[in-house]
């Protein structure tokens, strides 16, 4: 036993000394000094102190400016920390300490030695003393739909090769010798928000200042949309005749709605100028907001009244300037991903507005598959937490042979660098605005813990109000008489970010009612991913038409825009009841729409940074 004793003694000190040997030689490896840029702006960049969030970003190529190579998976790393009061002249250091935080790199300690690519940017922070009585500070976008490494007002660096040692003694200097301006010229008087982009024959724009959102932000605030004229609107002979209206819902942009071109130089463009093709106004709405490109259309305690200002001051002056059937059932809404969950929610909230939607692989409708999430009853949204198994990594992205392509810590993590209180401008952080309360603070309360994915039941109990699938359940019997027949859905089966799990949720709830019944339609493709659609934005004109001359009141004339390429279906005669028109406008969409589809086309959705919902 004493042999034994001391044989563990001896070899305990040799142990000892191996790895105080060890230790020694990392010290002596250890660089001496941690990295830190110091990242400043002169005077004849910006003249008066700034607010906001620093950045270093760093690449291996120099390609295009290190900004422009920031992404969730393979993309450059960066670091961001927030500012106040940033004088010109003066600078922010960015280190490891824990106010600097970034992507894919947790800290800045952690970049190996080399050589890199090396650019600075700056978010400016505007301050909002809201009318709810909260102070925030947030970017404002300028036309640029809040694409924050390319908004106006922010600064940025020209890129430089610096060779990083590890050693560094002294901060690495970046200077934001850079501004962004606005890509429109501001007409005297006016605003760069939503825009200023130019008219043409066929493409009108509207802006208007929003009483209601002026009101909840405490600056003013405007709104705008873009509006595309059917072929012969201008022509004298048809001065008294008015035009159905597809509410395209999408990302903020400039251009034409469903991408049409003056010069037919594409198949949509060419079905639009075609005399024989149904007339309608396409409108799409311009609502950048200081927290993403899109509103989503609906009153929120952090984004603001949207759905007011859409419903009771656009529309109406809409409706004044352009001759449009100013009517419920002369409205269908549309659109995808972001838009779908819009064209959705717009006809859910506003019934009385709409009069029927087309909704495509929209953005979660049921918030028991938020994406792959149940926020009322897991416990995290990164991982599948099991009593005696490893955690299990949430997918976020996959592809349609069920490849992840990144988990959902992965783009959360990627948001919260960009920019915490959900002031990153992306998919989660809008969500958590919209969908849920304000915090104590006066930003979004936060749904889970951005580092840790915990989720936190009492704010997600507070998401309900915007749970479409759970607002349609508990006021089917209020909703009923103005929605049955008006709800039609369509998604790929293999949705990228799963969201045609929420979609089968409420269809199985709303194939569930029967007094009366939903009649609302939902189609699917097979094995097809993120913005699948059964049929182009031009053959969707005529399943619009269809659908609007089944609903139009006795006696109406569709003959001024249904046109010629589709059969229309006979308006509801007086003797019909209402109940009796709604099923037949289900009817007529039905044939349209099988189940389950082959075949389809998909859409390319403008790319906002990251991944585009």
């Amino acid at each position: 036993m004493s042999r034994r004793l001391s044989l563990r003694k001896r070899t305990a000190v040799l142990l000892g000394l191996v790895l105080a040997l060890v230790g020694a030689s990392a010290a002596a490896a250890r660089p001496r000094h941690e990295l830190k840029f110091d990242v400043s702006f002169p005077a004849a960049t910006r003249a008066t102190p700034a607010d906001g969030r620093a950045f270093v970003i760093v690449s291996t190529t120099a390609s295009s400016d290190p900004r422009e190579q920031i992404n969730i998976v393979n993309g450059a790393p960066y670091w961001g920390r927030d500012v106040e009061g940033l004088r010109p002249g003066r600078s922010v250091s960015l280190d490891s300490g824990a106010a600097t935080y970034g992507y894919p790199l947790a800290t800045l300690n952690q970049l190996p030695p080399g050589r890199y690519y090396v650019q600075a940017f700056f978010t400016v922070y505007d301050t909002f003393h809201r009318g709810d009585g909260s102070t925030v500070q947030m970017h404002m976008p300028c036309g640029d739909g809040q694409d924050i490494f390319n908004s106006p007002r922010n600064m940025y660096s020209t890129p430089q090769w610096i060779t990083i040692t590890g050693d560094e003694d002294k901060p690495l200097k970046l200077s934001l010798d850079h501004v962004i301006t606005p890509s429109d010229p501001i007409p005297a008087g006016g605003t760069c928000q939503q825009g200023n982009p130019a008219d043409t024959q066929h493409v009108k724009h509207i802006k208007i200042l929003s009483p209601a959102l002026t009101k909840f932000w405490g600056t003013p605030i405007y709104i705008g949309a873009n509006v595309l004229l059917p072929q012969g609107y201008d022509d004298p002979k048809n001065a008294n005749v008015r035009y159905p209206v597809e509410y395209h819902f999408a990302h903020f942009t400039e251009n034409a709605p469903h991408g049409f071109k003056e010069d037919g130089s594409n198949s949509f463009s060419q079905f639009w100028l075609n005399p024989s093709s149904p007339q309608f106004i396409s409108i799409e709405v311009r609502e950048e907001n200081p927290f993403y490109d899109s509103s989503y259309v609906v009153d929120s305690p952090n984004v603001g009244p949207y759905g007011t200002a859409t419903t009771q001051e656009l529309i109406p002056a809409l409706d004044a300037q352009f001759r449009t059937i100013a009517a419920p059932w002369a409205r269908v809404t549309s659109g995808g991903s972001t838009g779908g969950w819009e064209a959705l929610a717009s006809l859910v909230f506003n019934p009385g507005v709409y009069g029927g939607t087309f909704a495509g692989y929209p953005d979660p409708v049921d918030f028991h598959r938020h994406q792959i999430v149940d926020i009322y009853d897991d416990a995290n949204a990164y991982d599948t937490l099991r009593q005696f198994d490893y955690p299990t990594q949430r997918p976020d992205d996959r592809n349609t042979a069920g490849d992840s392509i990144y988990d959902m810590a992965q783009e959360n993590l990627w948001e919260l660098a960009i920019g915490d209180h959900d002031r990153s401008g992306g998919a989660w952080a809008i969500w958590e605005a919209v969908y849920g309360p304000q915090g104590k603070d006066g930003y979004p309360a936060l749904v889970w813990d951005k580092r840790t994915g915990a989720i936190d039941h009492t704010v997600a109990a507070q998401w309900k109000p915007k749970d479409l699938d759970a607002k349609l359940a508990a006021e089917w019997s209020t909703l009923s008489p103005q929605l049955r027949g008006e709800i039609h859905m369509y998604v790929g089966d293999m949705d990228t970010y799963f969201l045609n799990d929420a979609v089968e949720l409420l269809q199985k709830n709303l194939d569930a009612q029967t007094s009366p019944p939903a009649d609302a339609t939902f189609t699917y493709g097979r094995e097809k991913p993120h913005g699948w659609s059964p049929y182009t934005d031009a053959q969707w004109f005529g399943v619009y038409a269809a659908y609007v001359a089944s609903k139009a009141p006795a006696g109406t004339d569709v003959s001024g825009w249904h046109g010629a390429s589709t059969t229309a279906a006979p308006p509801a005669s007086a003797a019909v009841t209402t109940a009796s028109s709604k099923a037949a406008a289900a009817d007529t969409v039905r044939a349209m729409l099988p189940a389950s589809m082959d075949g389809g086309v998909i859409d390319q959705t403008d790319v906002k940074l990251g991944a585009s919902r």
